[in-house]
């Protein structure tokens, strides 16, 4: 399956900010997991798309399917000391409503990413345990 999602021709904010180690590491490990480099994560409380890739994580309203609201660019984890510490990254608005959007994003993607998560070990293969006999 293949989707196309437009940039519009100019920002209207770009800045700073950091990302809690939870959602970075969680969201990481998913990508990391995925066989196809591109995680997309339904937002259904929000009716939000996130679309996760090694390059960014952009974020789209089902009302305007397609069109980047805005785009979470630019992470650094290598910055941190520790593995839960925050990630900075660069927040872009591509829409006037998208800091209206910010307000309740943060929490609801960690929701998701949650519940992604989940879905996915409980569809995993059982693991198994080999046994190895001593040898005296």
């Amino acid at each position: 399956m293949q989707e196309t999602f437009y940039r519009p021709d100019s920002e209207v904010l770009r800045t700073t900010r950091t990302l809690p180690a939870a959602i970075y590491n969680l969201a990481h490990t998913l990508l990391v997991q995925s066989q196809t480099g591109c995680v997309f994560v339904p937002i259904r409380t929000m009716q939000y798309m996130a679309v996760l890739d090694a390059a960014e994580w952009i974020f789209v309203d089902r009302e305007r399917p397609g069109l980047i609201e805005l785009a979470w660019q630019s992470f650094h984890p290598g910055s941190r000391t520790n593995l839960d510490d925050p990630v900075p990254f660069d927040l872009v608005y591509y829409d006037e409503r998208a800091a209206l959007t910010m307000q309740r994003l943060i929490p609801e993607f960690y929701k998701a990413l949650v519940l992604l998560s989940e879905r996915r070990v409980t569809g995993s293969p059982p693991a198994k345990i080999l046994s190895f006999s001593r040898k005296h």
